[in-house]
């Protein structure tokens, strides 16, 4: 039997969701959008330059950044450039090894302001090192420890990003993340906000899912019960995503007593209970945001254009906010 937990932030059910159809508030105005989104994309120059030589031996450890998704990242140089480069152990077959490799080449494709960018990687032993874009301010989860819940204005801007970032990886690189959480959206105290961790090789995901036990906290109902993974589970992540951003907090996640609710009670609620809502106190267009990420039914779940065409995303895109100076009180080297 499941214990209720009780519920601090205030955070509410949605038994009423909308119907699909109201979710779509200016389609023209959105495809106006993308278009001008996607051509920046293309003309930007974001792409690092590949470097042939990374090695072990060619960079200098400058200190130890934590644990990712399998696997340790340090903060490393090389030559005059700073890059976090993450170790994630593959096993010693070199068939599968040399496939990793070739998979995550595509990666040196990626053109976008909102995915971090990929120096390029090599082979260490039975591990595969990835170079990356070091972002100084680190990951949202630790800005979220350390400052608390994100200001509204910022959060806008968040998502702004994500949705951009989930939006170039589908339809130019044909991509789904996979993993999206606070972790794997990384900022600078430039005011960039980029995606990272994302399921670009099949081979690496899998075996990153051998290694590491994640949380199942952002999981979409239909991933828990076996479904097929798609956009739109994707979609859910970034939902629950923002709710901890605005409120420090994760769904279902409450308790009583100060212990943390097990992961077979969390896939319940995800499965079993309506979904969560952000509490009155949120701006209207905000909640009916979350509200569109979070339907059970993934057919009635919005999709990435539908949520760039909604008044909350419009609203984002005309907002002017200093970004880089509220990221810079985060940064470290």
């Amino acid at each position: 039997m499941f214990k209720r937990r009780k519920n601090p932030k205030g955070l509410m059910l949605n038994p009423n969701a909308k119907p699909k159809d109201e979710l779509v508030d200016n389609q023209k105005t959105f495809e106006h959008n993308m278009e001008t989104f996607m051509e920046q994309c293309a003309n930007v120059n974001q792409r690092p330059a590949c470097i042939s030589d990374l090695s072990n031996q060619n960079l200098t450890v400058v200190r130890r950044l934590g644990e990712g998704n399998g696997g340790a990242v340090a903060l490393v140089k090389y030559k005059n450039l700073y890059m976090a480069r993450k170790t994630v152990y593959v096993g010693a077959n070199t068939k599968l090894q040399k496939q990793i490799l070739r998979e995550l080449g595509i990666l040196h494709h990626c053109r976008s302001p909102f995915i971090i960018g990929f120096y390029g990687a090599f082979l260490n032993e039975n591990s595969i090192c990835l170079c990356v874009e070091y972002m100084d301010c680190g990951s949202l989860d630790a800005i979220l420890r350390e400052g608390g819940p994100i200001p509204l204005d910022i959060l806008g801007c968040i998502i702004n990003s994500m949705v951009k970032g989930l939006i170039y990886l589908y339809n130019v690189m044909h991509i789904i993340h996979r993993d999206l959480k606070p972790s794997n959206v990384i900022i600078n105290s430039l005011g960039y906000i980029k995606l990272c961790d994302f399921g670009v090789s099949g081979e690496l995901v899998n075996s990153i899912a051998h290694t590491f036990v994640g949380t199942s906290t952002y999981m979409s109902p239909e991933r828990i019960c076996g479904g097929d993974y798609s956009v739109k589970s994707d979609i859910w992540s970034l939902g629950i995503t923002i709710i901890e951003l605005a409120t420090q907090e994760l769904p279902w996640c409450f308790s009583g007593v100060n212990e943390p609710m097990g992961i077979l009670d969390v896939m319940h609620c995800i499965v079993q209970e309506d979904p969560p809502r952000l509490p009155d106190s949120f701006p209207e267009d905000l909640r009916l945001f979350v509200d569109a990420c979070l339907h059970k039914d993934p057919n009635l779940r919005a999709s990435p254009q539908e949520l760039c065409a909604m008044p909350y995303f419009q609203y984002t895109l005309m907002k002017n906010v200093d970004v880089a100076s509220w990221a810079s009180q985060f940064r470290s080297l």
